[in-house]
């Protein structure tokens, strides 16, 4: 528990470059332009000295202790930073006492709770009756979901703000400033390459704290030359990776890799799919943006021969939500090889291609009136609904009525494969299709390309 002064110090020379930096004001604030660009509302909210207990959810490193530092200074209260990893209800009690004492002086105060989802219900609830009385503005930051690791009764007198890792862009430009800014290397000249910045942002995976301690890092290890400290590549493949400083996720070798990765899944190779993913994990790669493209690749390249596919893609991207790199890495291992493994069918995306061409080349046709809603008297007298078959009545839950567009009566989009458990919904369709006349054959088909 730490208790802190907000007016003005002299900054400890010796500290961490990541605390030397650490923001003042929301000018110097980099990131979260959601919450705090012109006329958002945590922004509006700390101008006006209008905030209440708030919750920050978001991931290490995007600032949300140096927000709540700056809150407390913008609100002229007085600031108690409380760990929830090293305080129990006791340490609470006496904290909230010296809370209540302060409100009968008129002094604000604002409790920072960092780690706030490590407390358990007693200690959550321990909190209460002073949010409910004003005695203190409780701040906690968690990189867990709220909703699951909140106590609701805490959590309802609270408002969550989400904040976000930050842009390769916000974190480049935060590295740059420590180069320039006296309290970081402003009085130093320090020879550093655009490219090897650009490797920090990229290992930093959006963690402004890991980016400044990886420069900090290889400015230390840098090489003393006459008036220069130089950051050497050698230097560099020490504090991050080879193969960081090397892959440009914008660049060539990003898009070379993503599709190494899943053409060999659509091979049914996991051993070269687990490599090609690896290299992009290994070279700074967005764990989130590999488990997009592998729900993208279920359903493109499995689809109905095993739905299965689909919820394990989006339990991987889940799991590299919660847990982040280092972790998550098995998890997508998980998804790959599963991915790699299942049998393969590309109808659905035949399907969606040649359907996608045909709405946007023809004209819109009309929705055929058996299958128009009539909420109105008006438009039960134009036939709206007229004709409708409702299928539950039947014995088969199937009839006879045609659902396309007219013109349209024998266009088929849909070709299941015989691929898996697609094989049981090819002779389900087929079936469905020859009680209601649907002959494929002798309506459009087209040959689309992978």
């Amino acid at each position: 528990m730490e208790q802190l002064s907000l007016f003005d110090q002299m900054e400890d020379l010796g500290a961490p470059l990541a605390s030397r930096l650490r923001p003042r004001t929301l000018e110097e604030f980099a990131g979260q332009k959601h919450l705090l660009g012109e006329g958002k509302m945590l922004r509006r909210l700390i101008d006006k000295d209008q905030i209440s207990s708030m919750i920050f959810w978001g991931p290490p490193g995007v600032g949300k202790t140096t927000l709540a530092r700056i809150i407390a200074r913008r609100t002229k209260a007085e600031f108690i930073d409380f760990s929830a990893v090293t305080s129990g209800i006791r340490e609470i009690r006496q904290v909230m006492e010296q809370a209540e004492n302060g409100r009968k002086m008129g002094i604000r105060t604002v409790v920072f709770v960092d780690e706030i989802h490590r407390f358990n219900k007693a200690q959550q609830d321990a909190f209460l009756p002073f949010v409910e009385k004003g005695s203190i503005l409780l701040i906690g930051a968690t990189t867990e979901n709220p909703s699951f690791e909140i106590n609701a009764a805490l959590l309802s007198r609270c408002r969550v703000f989400v904040l976000r890792e930050l842009a390769k862009t916000e974190i480049l430009e935060l590295l740059k400033h420590a180069l320039k800014d006296p309290r970081g290397y402003g009085n130093q000249r320090i020879g550093i390459t655009e490219r090897q910045l650009s490797a920090i942002a990229a290992f930093s995976n959006g963690d402004a704290r890991t980016a400044l301690n990886t420069l900090e890092m290889a400015v230390l290890n840098g090489e003393m030359t006459p008036g220069q400290i130089l950051v050497t590549d050698a230097v560099m493949e020490q504090c991050i990776t080879r193969k960081s400083l090397l892959y440009d996720k914008n660049g060539e070798e990003h898009y070379n890799l993503i599709s190494a990765l899943h053409k060999s899944m659509r091979n049914s190779d996991p051993d070269a799919a687990v490599y090609w993913m690896m290299r992009m994990l290994e070279g700074g790669e967005e764990p989130l943006y590999i488990a997009r493209r592998l729900i993208r690749f279920a359903s493109e390249d499995v689809g109905i021969a095993d739905s299965q596919a689909l919820q394990v893609a989006v339990a991987a991207y889940q799991a590299c939500h919660f847990n982040g790199m280092p972790e998550c890495d098995v998890n997508l291992t998980h998804a790959v090889v599963y991915l790699s493994l299942a049998p393969k069918s590309n109808a659905l995306y035949r399907a969606c291609e040649q359907c996608k061409a045909d709405v946007r080349q023809r004209r819109a046709e009309p929705v055929p009136l058996w299958l128009r809603n009539a909420p109105t008297g008006l438009m039960k007298e134009l036939h709206y609904g007229e004709g409708y078959q409702y299928a539950h009545d039947t014995e088969e839950k199937l009839t006879h009525m045609q659902c396309m567009p007219e013109g349209m009566e024998q266009t088929v989009y849909y070709h299941p494969t015989e691929q898996g458990e697609e094989k049981a919904a090819k002779e389900r369709l087929e079936a469905i299709r020859n009680f209601q006349g649907k002959h494929p054959e002798s309506g459009k088909q087209r040959k689309s390309e992978d």
